[in-house]
């Protein structure tokens, strides 16, 4: 797991300032509040360079992120400490496939949105194998025969059709987001299976992939306590992932008009 890996999108899991993506349990009016909120702030917003962001809330940002810190520190952190002493690896690692599994017809849907096709036909033979073979996602057999793992959201999705970021958000509980990933995570949450199962069942389910999953970024909790200022390295990596995903690994070149300076001169 990358530094980089520890910052995702939201889900319902604490970290410190950040998480992996997350459960899909999610409440309908809850999410058009969302979607219109986040609609609003995306309207008219460029891409910023991750290195200059858009962060007029940045007082309110640090504030959140000084309640998520305390929570994860005092509850989330200790809970998956336990997970991880209590569990085996193995065991450990059929719990990450399984929901990894769980929520891949989320790539498959947004490789198709995406225009990818051949990468959506890849990772729907990869969900169909470990589905059969890897008896409901527990074991990866997919990856041993050529099929590697994708990471495709709505989010990526808005920003492959021309959408820019907006306003760099911390979420209470949930951790860095922006306006167009916060308006694509509405979308992540209706594709999520847990939706659309009671929640006798979807709140365990989510609640163990959120243990599971902080379980899995211990490692980087040292990393960021010896930043000079945590908030800003978690905010810097977080857009530098998210924009890195965006284009596939290939992002543009940032413009920080210094070339423009030069000319004038």
């Amino acid at each position: 797991m990358t530094i980089a890996q520890r910052y995702q999108r939201p889900s319902p899991i604490v970290g410190e300032g950040g998480t992996a993506r997350g459960a899909g349990v999610g409440v309908r009016g809850r999410q058009r509040l969302l979607a219109l909120a986040a609609a609003v702030g995306l309207a008219g917003c460029a891409h910023a360079p991750a290195e200059d962001p858009n962060d007029p809330l940045e007082p309110v940002n640090r504030a959140v992120y000084s309640f998520n810190n305390q929570v994860d520190r005092y509850v989330a952190r200790p809970v998956a400490k336990g997970y991880q002493e209590a569990l085996p690896p193995f065991v450990r690692s059929g719990v990450g496939n399984f929901f990894g599994n769980l929520f891949y017809p989320t790539v498959i849907v947004n490789d198709l949105l995406q225009l990818k096709f051949e990468q959506g036909a890849q990772d729907l033979a990869r969900f169909t194998l470990n589905t059969t073979v890897g008896l409901g996602g527990l074991f990866d057999p997919a990856t041993a025969a050529g099929l590697p793992a994708h990471d495709e959201d709505f989010g990526q999705t808005f920003g492959h059709w021309g959408a820019g970021e907006g306003w760099y958000l911390m979420l209470p509980l949930l951790g860095p987001s922006d306006n167009r990933d916060l308006l694509g995570s509405v979308g992540d949450g209706y594709a999520s299976p847990l939706y659309y199962v009671n929640g006798d069942t979807a709140v365990p389910l989510g609640v163990l992939n959120a243990v599971d999953q902080r379980a899995r970024l211990l490692g980087a909790d040292k990393v960021v306590e010896r930043q000079f200022d945590p908030y800003i390295f978690v905010r810097t990596i977080y857009l530098q992932r998210r924009q890195n995903l965006v284009y596939d690994g290939n992002p543009p070149k940032e413009d920080f008009g210094f070339e423009d300076d030069e000319a004038a001169e």
